[in-house]
């Protein structure tokens, strides 16, 4: 068969991209009878992307209702895969959030709207005033309302990927590392993925692959996707007794580069990183050179007096960054997208597989409107 041609065989599902989001994506489709073929690029572990780690922030701090929805279904799915090494992949040891500036995606939404948002969601939420905050979390200082929410903490990220592989792997699908797709085209009868490899025909394609979704996506338009490096940072607690909740703090605009967020990881320290303040970065040329590192370390030496700001220890990641900051959840012909998780996509990734299942499996399917293509 010559270079290029498509093979013989051709799958119902293939899955292009082996992040969170594809692995997410591959297992919803196993547990609907399907046995997908993920795709990735990359070797296992790799630190090219947007989901290697330890931990991810399980932050639920939303008041919009397709993001809402969305965390209920991503919910089901961390609930769904259980214990792995004998604990949970959430790790629920609550979330604070605090600040006068804008939530993520909520412009003009208070702490009080999402507490009520959450509330009527059944998910326990409260409201704190800043002395009653610092009481039970004193490496950290608030200085007006925060809100709590017990039902958040983190995602164990590494250990999430290990479990999907394994789930699909067990369902009869397959996972191919070191596979790179780089485009995908398609047809009346299908979908054709080409590969160094050669060629591959597949009914159904979702792609998945985070920042190089528009190369790969070369003939859908999508929305401007924005990538960039950034660098949050590990710092060491001065005491190692003090309880670590993950946080958010809008902060006001001018008084520091964006919002910042973090989260304790056990044996690294309290991950803090400015929300989505990198350098535009092609993603295949990468200078994995941390930006911001002085702002960061001043940020914790006003705002986090049981951490020790000497101690950073900087990491790399990407975001691949859409407009509005919403997701990209569609589907066009045969070709399902997901990209465009804007920083925070990690917690809600067995929903977005859910989401993603549906459109792979019925054409007449269609995420929230606020997902959609334009």
């Amino acid at each position: 068969m010559p270079p290029g041609s498509p093979t013989r065989t051709s799958r119902r599902i293939v899955v292009v991209g082996g992040g969170i989001m594809g692995m997410s994506t591959a297992w919803a489709l196993t547990r609907r009878g399907e046995r997908p073929i993920v795709l990735e690029r990359f070797a296992r572990g790799h630190t090219r992307g947007a989901s290697h780690g330890e931990t991810r922030n399980f932050n639920n701090a939303y008041a919009d209702a397709h993001y809402l929805d969305l965390l209920a279904r991503a919910r089901e799915g961390w609930d769904a895969l259980g214990e792995v090494d004998g604990e949970p992949l959430l790790r629920l040891h609550g979330l604070v959030s605090h600040g006068s500036g804008a939530a993520l995606g909520s412009v003009g939404i208070g702490l009080a709207d999402i507490a009520e948002a959450l509330g009527d969601r059944g998910i326990p939420a409260e409201l704190l005033d800043a002395a009653e905050a610092q009481r039970r979390w004193p490496g950290m200082r608030f200085d007006d309302t925060v809100l709590y929410s017990p039902d958040a903490g983190v995602a164990r990220a590494a250990a999430a990927l290990r479990e999907l592989e394994r789930r699909v792997v067990a369902a009869g699908g397959e996972v191919r590392w070191d596979s790179p797709v780089t485009a995908v085209e398609q047809d009346a009868d299908g979908v054709t993925l080409h590969t160094p490899a050669g060629a591959l025909r597949a009914d159904v394609v979702v792609v998945t692959v985070g920042a190089w979704s528009e190369g790969v996506l070369g003939g859908i338009r999508l929305p401007p996707l924005r990538v960039t490096e950034e660098s949050p940072a590990h710092f060491a607690p001065r005491d190692p007794a003090l309880p670590w909740p993950s946080f958010n703090h809008f902060v006001e605009p001018g008084t520091w580069p964006a919002n910042v967020y973090g989260m304790p990881t056990p044996g690294e320290g309290v991950k803090v990183g400015f929300h989505c303040v990198g350098d535009e970065v092609d993603p295949d040329a990468r200078r994995f050179t941390p930006v911001r590192q002085a702002e960061l370390a001043e940020y914790v030496r006003e705002w986090f007096p049981g951490l020790d700001a000497a101690t950073a220890v900087p990491i790399s990641c990407t975001y691949t960054t859409t407009p509005t900051e919403a997701f990209v959840l569609d589907r066009v012909g045969r070709v399902v997208v997901g990209a465009g998780f804007s920083g925070q996509g990690f917690k809600f990734a067995p929903g977005v597989g859910a989401v993603l299942a549906d459109l792979a499996l019925d054409p007449t399917a269609q995420a929230a409107p606020a997902f959609r293509l334009p």
